[in-house]
């Protein structure tokens, strides 16, 4: 499947395409078993144009899991999830069991920071639409490499600046209204996953800006560098968009100049 959008945009990534599947992709990417990982990795890898999976015991990490589908693994996270993201749980680092995982995760003992607190954090993990998929793998994989016996649940693009802006524009191109588009704060898989999946059941679903996850961003950055967010939308989003290319301001002046500008500074 070649994508209208990512030609129109001259994308340097490959949009990637979220499957469910029994069956893994030869050559996939994975993670071992038991080792950790973060989720954004696989996108990333899918990107580059080759494929990535995960299955209920190779997800890489607690939050990974839960932003594959693979339920609420937050239930399994030491030290409570609500704590390590926000203040930390010093009291619980000061056991036996803590020290000890403390030493690799020292964020628990004084927390992530990124919730102000604990109370806060947990309202925020009970309002997730979790998810539990329905097959054996989530397989991530370059949108060109799609067969048509593939059913896609999601379509992920990697954008810089200018390219999120046009992927704004014609996600509101042939809708009424003001809010086709959201930044929702959440993990970078969670932003790639459950919440564009949860998108899907709308009828008028809407597209969802992401990497905006700081510890994401610090995993991916060697391989994707600093000026790219994700911009995620579920299949019939994406199939609206696609139909929406021709004839749209991505065909015109506006546009043409700003990816001569480009060229032009590279």
């Amino acid at each position: 499947m070649e994508s209208k959008i990512a030609k129109a945009l001259k994308l340097e990534h490959s949009p990637v395409a979220m499957l469910w599947s029994d069956e893994k992709p030869e050559g996939a990417t994975q993670f071992k078993p038991g080792c950790w990982g973060c989720v954004m990795f696989l996108l990333a890898v899918a990107a580059k144009g080759k494929p990535a999976v995960a299955d209920v015991e190779t997800f890489g990490c607690i939050g990974g899991g839960v932003g594959l589908g693979f339920g609420n693994q937050y239930d399994k996270f030491p030290g409570g999830i609500e704590h390590y993201v926000s203040s930390g749980n010093p009291e619980f680092c000061r056991s036996e069991a803590g020290r000890q995982i403390a030493e690799q995760m020292p964020d628990l003992v004084e927390g992530e920071r990124y919730v102000k607190n604990p109370e806060i954090a947990k309202q925020f993990f009970d309002g997730l639409p979790m998810t539990e998929v329905p097959t054996k793998y989530v397989v991530f994989k370059p949108v060109r490499q799609v067969t048509p016996d593939e059913t896609i649940k999601v379509v992920t693009f990697f954008a810089r600046p200018d390219q999120l802006s046009a992927l704004i524009v014609l996600a509101n191109h042939a809708r009424a209204g003001q809010v086709n588009v959201i930044a929702p704060f959440g993990a970078g898989c969670h932003q790639t996953g459950i919440i564009p999946l949860k998108e899907e059941e709308s009828e008028s679903p809407r597209a969802i800006i992401g990497l905006t996850d700081i510890s994401a961003r610090k995993n991916t950055m060697r391989m994707l560098g600093h000026d790219l967010l994700t911009f995620s939308v579920p299949l019939k989003m994406f199939i609206e968009m696609e139909e929406n290319v021709e004839g749209s301001f991505l065909e015109r002046n506006s546009w043409r100049e700003i990816l001569e500008h480009q060229e032009d500074n590279c």
